[in-house]
């Protein structure tokens, strides 16, 4: 009985996790309104910066070679800061129209790398 129990709460937490995740982790993507899970307010402000400066190297660095960081390059920064700074103004088809242009698909597994192979098994 106690094994039946223990199992029980152990299926109900893994199922949990597994249901909660997806929302956590891609929740942020995409929109520059909201915080991601690196946030800081230093980094923040140095980010702030680097995109009002169009500082290609200082992005770079803060970004640590993660996420977005692997497609971007310094020929195409300013125009991620671009499409950054259309999202903070509220002009989201603008901008998701720059990071369609920049193979960065955003929520429909549209990009590069995007899908993580989900759903792409009958090629």
């Amino acid at each position: 009985m106690n094994k039946k129990t223990m199992l029980l709460g152990a299926t109900a937490l893994v199922l949990g996790a597994v249901a909660l995740l997806p929302q956590t982790v891609f929740a942020y993507k995409g929109d520059a309104t909201v915080q991601g899970p690196n946030f800081t307010e230093e980094r923040h402000e140095a980010m702030t910066e680097a995109f009002a400066n169009k500082d290609y190297n200082a992005w770079k660095a803060l970004m640590n070679g993660r996420g977005v960081a692997r497609r971007i390059t310094a020929e195409n920064f300013a125009r991620f800061a671009e499409a950054h700074q259309l999202s903070l103004e509220g002009k989201t088809a603008e901008a998701a129209a720059i990071r369609a242009e920049l193979g960065l698909g955003q929520q429909n597994g549209s990009g590069m790398g995007q899908g993580n192979g989900q759903g792409r098994m009958n090629r």
